[in-house]
């Protein structure tokens, strides 16, 4: 009923810049939050970032003023940018989200399919 798909994985050089996007479809009626997690071999997946309101989200301290959440009300899409990246962000980046379906009205949460981020040169 509900779906995310994500875009925009792929290979960076250390010092570069990606851009991922999540995009929410189905039977939406609201969308409360929406954020994106990482996760790489023999390690447990863990918060990146989290978009809750305009004005409210949280991060990783490891991203902390490199990564930058923001989201797309109209469009049911959140976006990650990623800027001065290091090679110990490599991992695969997961979105999720918590959503409200259309009626009858009930809590979802959602995993997207992950997309794999590398940084190297």
């Amino acid at each position: 009923q509900v779906q995310l798909v994500e875009s925009g994985g792929g290979l960076v050089q250390p010092g570069g810049s990606l851009r991922l996007s999540c995009a929410a479809s189905g039977s939406i009626y609201r969308i409360n939050t929406m954020g994106w997690y990482r996760q790489v071999p023999g390690k447990q997946r863990d918060l990146v970032a989290l978009v809750i309101s305009a004005d409210t989200t949280n991060y990783a301290d490891s991203v902390k003023g490199r990564f930058t959440i923001s989201r797309d009300n109209v469009k049911n899409t959140v976006y990650l940018q990623m800027n001065s990246l290091k090679p110990e962000d490599t991992a695969v980046y997961y979105c999720n989200a918590v959503i409200v379906t259309t009626y009858p009205h009930r809590y979802r949460e959602v995993w997207g399919q992950g997309t794999l981020v590398t940084v190297s040169s």
